[in-house]
């Protein structure tokens, strides 16, 4: 008898099963929502939606908000668009190149923010507003919930961009409000944040809002106006005539579609940093963190984003600006090729949409940006008040490492997870932890512990696991901690390996000795930070350059494009002919190989590799005969160090040298220097900085290096 009430699904496809469960997962989400909201005008909207979604599952078919409210976008030109142009309005009348980073921020803050913020319910705004007031208000915040906040919980729904579907009169009924809890929030948050973001988010920002509100309530400011078009800077206009006279084939207006490209993703500018100022503004993104995300949260749900009194810190993801260097290319090819690779109407293909080789990372942050998983560094504490999520958050914890991590004493997983020294960047996904790391960041030795790391079984295999470690990656590189140091059974080397870790310890032994938590049958393993990378974003960058190379490649192939006969000279019996003969070969960018050394004599070898050998065998005697060399005259004893070779995987030693050189293996001074650095590497890296060895070492590569400089073996620095 059960089986006739889906008889009707028997020929239906995977993909139609797959939308009607996706359908039923979000009518049961509506009703958990419908029960929990208190708000009268919210409700009706779940309760309404509700029932269209059961609607569609009895119906088969695909869902769709069918109210007498209209369909997006609902006014023209959206706030997306009137706010890029306001910078355009504001920031581009000045006498210099296309540059509007300093209001970039400002302005990507403002837009996210809007798309993320929780909106006043029509019930609180009805005591300060009058009654024509509040009915418009009603009527744009069913549409925002409809379109733009409940897709966010339910993935059959349609999703729309706030910034991108509402526009002036949405923005005049929540400016102020959203002007008000912003700023409430940035001053209540002013003594934890750095110099640096403090200067942005309490002078910059706060500006920026000010001079935003005079064009938004002004009856006649252009950048609301459907025709409006930034003006060219003075210094393009000679070069746009150019073009235009030149046979150009871009269409007017390309300048435009470069600067404010469309969708709903984009924002005013493209940065092009000269290369005359690449290091400074890459010395300014090494402190810049995605101020929009971090303070996009709404007030009313700040107990999600941040645990009281400081013991949980939220992470979310944004984009990096772009920095190229363009010291061989003009900064307009670079932006016209930028343009064309963020403009839909000109990338086309299957490539744009099913990337073959999508990033094990991409799923998982597209999740982010929905808002389906959250990431949050939280901890334990002695001295300050720990909130109730935070700690049913650790408890969660506490049950994924012990479900994942069988072989650890429960006891010892609690002690730890719940310790005050050690933090978890926890993944939550529907207010629930689905994985976490747990680690323990030694400041003062620069580097950090990773004691656990798991993902629920059923979570797994989805790119959460590689994201969590790119989120921990990020926020080191914020704190200055730059190394990773953790023990790895035999199930964990593998992702580790994928992570960049690597058995190749960089830092010396006795940085961490006695710090770290050794386990049995482990593998010691650790990874190096880059401060100058973004590692959320890695992946994005990197495909991100090799379309812009890929472009630069075809703009250049098109410029030189020349159609050459074919060789002929193969039909007259030649065998081979020179590379550079080819037709056209230089003019495609080939360039021929370096021109050979001169050929020497075996003679003239043999005096050189003498004479080499002469100056090899003076200083190896002049290193041996100094107070600093005793302890490195002969290989370490394992009798007396057993554990030496564990740790030393190329021991190096005077003796040793000796007998390579008696054995003529030094055929030049690169291998002798090798071999002497690394007897002082292998030294520093297993001993103390306080011991007698250290400091020999230190000593006796100081006399070297100088003795090496002045026999000409190596060059001044």
């Amino acid at each position: 008898m059960a089986g006739k009430h889906v008889s009707h699904l028997e020929t239906a496809s995977d993909d139609d099963l797959d939308r009607l469960l996706s359908i039923v997962v979000d009518v049961e989400n509506l009703f958990i929502c419908v029960h929990r909201e208190e708000d009268p005008d919210t409700k009706q909207v779940y309760s309404y939606l509700f029932r269209r979604l059961r609607k569609c599952i009895l119906q088969v078919t695909p869902p769709t908000v069918e109210v007498p409210l209209g369909t997006p976008p609902f006014e023209r030109p959206s706030i997306f668009k009137g706010v890029t142009n306001f910078v355009f309005h504001k920031f581009n009348r000045l006498q210099q190149k296309v540059r509007l980073s300093d209001d970039e921020r400002p302005c990507k803050m403002f837009l996210h923010c809007l798309n993320h913020w929780r909106l006043e319910t029509p019930s609180a705004r009805r005591a300060h507003t009058t009654p024509e007031e509040s009915s418009a208000y009603k009527v744009n915040y069913t549409r925002w919930l409809c379109f733009s906040y409940v897709p966010q919980l339910c993935d059959s729904l349609p999703h729309h961009e706030t910034t991108a579907i509402f526009g002036r009169t949405f923005l005049r009924a929540v400016f102020h409000t959203l002007r008000k809890q912003l700023l409430d929030k940035f001053r209540a948050e002013k003594d934890k944040m750095p110099p640096e973001k403090k200067l942005l988010l309490l002078n910059h920002f706060p500006r920026f809002l000010s001079m935003l509100e005079e064009e938004v309530y002004s009856n006649s400011s252009p950048i609301w106006d459907a025709d409006y078009r930034p003006q060219l800077p003075p210094h393009l206009h000679a070069q746009a005539s150019e073009r235009a006279s030149g046979g150009s084939t871009a269409a007017r207006g390309e300048f435009e579609r470069l600067s404010v490209p469309p969708g709903e993703g984009q924002y005013t500018t493209v940065n092009l940093t000269p290369a005359a100022t690449r290091r400074a503004r890459l010395e300014e993104s090494r402190g810049e963190k995605r101020e929009g995300d971090e303070i996009c949260e709404n007030s009313s749900n700040s107990s999600s984003s941040s645990s009281s009194s400081g013991t949980s810190t939220s992470i979310s993801s944004s984009s990096k600006r772009m920095k190229l260097d363009s010291e061989d290319l003009g900064e307009e090819t670079v932006a016209e090729v930028v343009a064309t690779i963020t403009d839909p109407r000109k990338m086309i293909g299957p490539e744009v949409l099913f990337s073959e080789n999508a990033a094990r990372d991409e799923a998982a942050k597209l999740e982010e940006r929905k808002g389906n998983i959250e990431f949050h560094v939280i901890g334990n504490s002695l001295t300050q008040k720990v909130s109730k999520q935070t700690m049913l958050w650790l408890i969660g914890l506490q049950n994924v490492f012990s479900h994942q991590l069988p072989r650890m004493p429960k006891d010892y997983i609690t002690r730890l997870v719940f310790d005050p020294k050690h933090r978890t960047l926890a993944l939550i996904k529907d207010n629930r932890p689905i994985g976490g790391i747990c680690f323990r960041m030694f400041a003062t030795q620069g580097f950090t512990e990773i004691v656990f790391c798991a993902v629920t079984s059923n979570e797994q295999v989805k790119g959460y696991g590689t994201h969590m470690m790119n989120h921990l990656k990020d926020y080191h590189v914020k704190n200055n901690v730059l190394h990773f140091l953790t023990f790895a059974d035999e199930f964990a080397i593998g992702y580790f390996k994928k992570q960049g870790f690597s058995k190749d310890i960089k830092l010396a032994r006795a940085v961490y000795q006695g710090y770290i938590k050794d386990y049995e049958g482990a593998t010691l393993m650790g990874c190096e930070l880059n401060p100058n990378i973004v590692y959320t974003e890695f992946t994005a960058v990197i495909r991100r350059q090799k379309e812009i190379i890929k472009k630069l490649i075809e703009r250049k192939q098109s410029e030189i494009r020349k159609v050459h006969p074919g060789l002929t000279c193969f039909r007259d019996g030649v065998r081979e002919i020179p590379v550079e003969s080819i037709p056209g070969i230089r003019d495609a960018g080939w360039k021929g190989p370096p021109p050979a050394k001169p050929v020497r004599s075996p003679s003239q070898e043999q005096q050189e590799a003498e004479y080499l050998t002469s100056m090899l065998k003076t200083l190896l005697c002049n290193v041996k005969s100094h107070t600093a060399a005793w302890p490195f005259q002969v290989p370490v004893d394992p009798n007396e160090v057993p554990d030496y070779y564990d740790h030393i995987k190329y021991p190096m030693d005077l003796k040793t040298m000796t007998e390579r050189l008696k054995a003529n293996y030094y055929v030049n001074a690169r291998l002798f220097n090798a071999d002497m650095l690394r007897i002082f590497k292998n030294c520093r890296f297993y001993n103390h900085p306080e011991t007698e060895y250290y400091k020999c070492a230190n000593n006796l590569e100081k006399y070297y290096i100088n003795k090496m400089r002045e026999l000409g073996l190596l060059e001044n620095k």
